[in-house]
């Protein structure tokens, strides 16, 4: 079985985290991740500790393995569910969507292993000065919030900069891409489009079907004039924000009219008014599956690929 120096690292069997989407990653997903043998994530999204809380606790309900907790860093309870992390004894901690040193000296006093996703080299080294034990490194390919690099540059830049283990995220759907990865120096992938069919992912019926429906070009970026650039599908919401992003609305307005789309898309299913964040690679994703069968998928097709090159690569 494909196994690298990360899995040794958090106790996991299988390098694939599973991403810790908004409204989309909570302890159903996650916990058949970490069964599955992959590191599965709760978002603590934009919600307070009690909510993260009874997630933490549900998840140890359905599962004794390693699991993970994205704190979302512009969160107005971010510093509350800083906290709760650190009382649940979570092993392992995701940041996301800003810079999270504040917060990493406790954490790893308290014994957790810090990842923060990264989108650039300089945000890399800065966290493993602060006592990271690993990076994220992720391109913009990839759903929901993104930088301007993409994975193939992104990736083995961090690699070359940093000392600790780089996780690859970002366009990674399948065991090509987890091969590319790991020849590019990463010791893992991050994974977040493809969980979105996954049998015990709670999302809404309408975003499943959007993403399997989607094609190579079905995705946007909107919002960089917030400075908060998100990818998702083309949707009648997504055209209407563009033109008016395009046509210099202003950024207060932009804001209020995205604010909780993201919500209208995952729990309720609205395409008229939702935003579906969604990865590029949404068009390779083609059947609902497990979220185990997907894990495997993964690293049995990464595995095949690293042991038996294509004849013309002879």
């Amino acid at each position: 079985m494909l196994h690298t120096p990360i899995c040794d690292l958090l106790g996991i069997e299988k390098p694939v985290f599973q991403g810790g989407m908004a409204w989309i990653a909570d302890a159903s997903l996650a916990s058949a991740v970490s069964e599955a043998g992959g590191l599965g994530i709760i978002a603590a999204m934009n919600a307070n500790a009690e909510w993260l809380r009874n997630e933490i606790h549900e998840l140890r309900a359905k599962t004794d393995k390693p699991f993970g907790v994205n704190v979302m860093l512009m969160s107005p309870f971010a510093d509350e569910v800083a906290q709760v992390v650190i009382d649940e004894q979570v092993p392992v901690v995701v940041t996301g969507a800003g810079n999270p040193t504040k917060y990493m000296k406790a954490w790893v006093a308290a014994g957790i292993k810090v990842v923060p996703v990264c989108a650039s080299v300089g945000l890399a080294r800065m966290v493993e000065r602060a006592g990271a034990t690993a990076v994220v490194a992720e391109g913009g390919e990839s759903g929901g919030h993104v930088g301007d690099a993409s994975t193939m540059a992104l990736v083995p830049q961090v690699v070359d900069a940093v000392k600790i283990p780089v996780i690859a995220a970002g366009g990674i759907g399948d065991g090509r891409g987890m091969a590319a990865a790991l020849m590019l120096g990463a010791q893992g992938v991050q994974v977040g489009t493809r969980f979105l069919v996954a049998n015990e992912c709670t999302v809404s019926e309408e975003y499943k079907e959007r993403v399997l429906k989607a094609k190579d070009i079905s995705t946007i970026v909107t919002g960089r004039r917030t400075g908060h650039a998100v990818r998702c599908l083309k949707t009648p919401f997504t055209t209407t924000f563009a033109k008016k992003e395009n046509e210099g609305v202003p950024v207060e307005e932009l804001e209020q009219m995205g604010a909780g789309a993201l919500r209208k898309a995952a729990k309720d299913g609205n395409y008229e008014e939702g935003s579906f964040m969604c990865g590029q690679i949404a068009g390779m994703v083609h059947e609902r599956q497990s979220a185990a069968e997907i894990v495997d998928d993964l690293v049995n097709g990464a595995e095949k690929l690293l042991k038996e090159a294509p004849a013309w690569v002879r």
